[in-house]
């Protein structure tokens, strides 16, 4: 016999937060739809409740220094997976802020290619500052696996802002046969982190988008504004493709050890950030909204209250019916409500675009949660803190 049962909820709930505060390593699966950076924060935070968030992550990305990585050896992104985990890493572990240190930098963008071979050689032999703070066994590690990529670079590769950890990454992806989920287990291990990270798929596909003219763009890199003009148009289908210069669309199905992370979660949230290109893109996989319509926990969706330009043309609740068609996209008959039942906002100091349309979002069967989420400091941004607490008092 399954029941289902209603209770009412404070948001945040002090009584709840103290109780996972001292017994985080048992706190709830919150499972998080995601990509790049603007998690990151809310994750360290998140991390004091619960050691067991699940992080589904994009392996998209194709600008920067990710873009250099994908075409040379035809692989996934790793960039976000080296942030994520980061964010995730146990900061009380010996050699974790040095670690840190290590992934985040980035070789010198101005350097010759000498110059950059010989820092790659310094930290493969021990000699860079960096790789000299991180104690053993970990220094070892780093640094076989900057050797391992010194092997595996092809002539003429540009180090030019190429970020460490990426190399370090990639050199584990290629050395465990690009088993991507193997790589992920030997770092989340190594540094200890607080959560589970996964990509949605193992695959090296890429992003495609169709504007409201017609215009087909293909790359993540050229939907963000980070490395292109910023969009004037909105997007109105997005899908995936195998290749930068081939707009044809691919199928990729979620993997059964990812639709059963899905089922386990306690929490599943559609979180800031990237709204097509982070959020959505997790969406395209089949079979991802069928897992997220069989688990019946709670699905909130926390929208961006600063600028995206993902989201030219798009209101909140423009926003909510296309989360809606992605994740109803396997099944046309899905009830509303099992892919998404919350929307939680910032109605006093939160900025969405069109407003707070609660009638409209009602009529979708998704629910209004508004509590504080903006503060001073953190405007017009979501507090980290803030969000993290919200979440964790919702399961």
């Amino acid at each position: 016999m399954r029941l289902s049962i209603t209770r009412e909820v404070a948001i945040p709930d002090p009584v709840k937060l103290e109780r996972l505060r001292r017994a985080p390593e048992f706190g709830p699966k919150i499972l998080f739809f995601s990509g790049g950076s603007a998690l990151k924060d809310a994750c360290r935070e998140l991390v004091a409740f619960s050691h067991n968030s699940i992080h589904i992550i994009t392996p998209f990305d194709s600008g920067g220094s990710s873009a250099i990585l994908r075409q040379a050896f035809a692989m996934p992104a790793v960039g976000d997976f080296r942030n994520r985990l980061m964010a995730l890493a146990d900061q009380s572990l010996t050699g974790n802020p040095e670690i840190y240190d290590l992934f985040a930098h980035r070789l010198d963008k101005k350097a010759s290619a000498g110059e950059l071979d010989l820092e790659l050689k310094s930290l493969a032999l021990g000699r860079h500052h960096l790789i000299r703070r991180v104690p053993d066994p970990m220094r070892k590690i780093l640094r076989n696996h900057c050797r391992a990529f010194m092997g595996l670079m092809p002539a003429g590769f540009n180090l030019r802002g190429a970020s460490v950890g990426n190399l370090v990454l990639t050199a584990g992806y290629l050395d465990s046969r690009r088993q991507f989920d193997t790589v992920i287990y030997l770092f989340s291990k190594l540094v200890g982190a607080q959560g589970v990270v996964r990509p949605v798929v193992n695959k090296n596909l890429h992003l495609a988008a169709r504007l409201a003219g017609g215009e087909v763009v293909i790359g993540q890199h050229l939907l963000t504004g980070k490395e292109a003009p910023v969009l004037t148009q909105r997007i109105e289908k997005l899908w995936l493709t195998r290749d930068l210069s081939d707009p044809e669309p691919v199928t990729a199905t979620v993997r059964p050890k990812i639709a059963q992370r899905i089922a386990e979660a306690d929490l599943i949230c559609y979180p800031i950030g990237s709204f097509y290109s982070s959020l959505v893109a997790n969406l395209l996989p089949s079979g991802v909204g069928r897992a997220v319509a069989a688990n019946p926990c709670p699905k909130v969706y926390v929208p961006n209250t600063g600028s995206d330009p993902e989201l030219v043309g798009l209101s909140l609740t423009d926003q909510v019916r296309v989360l809606m068609g992605y994740l109803n996209a396997d099944h046309d008959r899905i009830e509303p409500g099992r892919v998404l039942g919350f929307v939680l906002v910032d109605a006093k100091n939160g900025v969405y675009p069109g407003g707070l349309e609660a009638l409209a979002l009602r009529k979708l069967g998704v629910a209004v949660i508004d509590c504080p989420l903006v503060t001073k400091q953190s405007a017009p941004l979501l507090d980290p803190g803030l969000l993290a607490q919200a979440l964790a008092s919702l399961t």
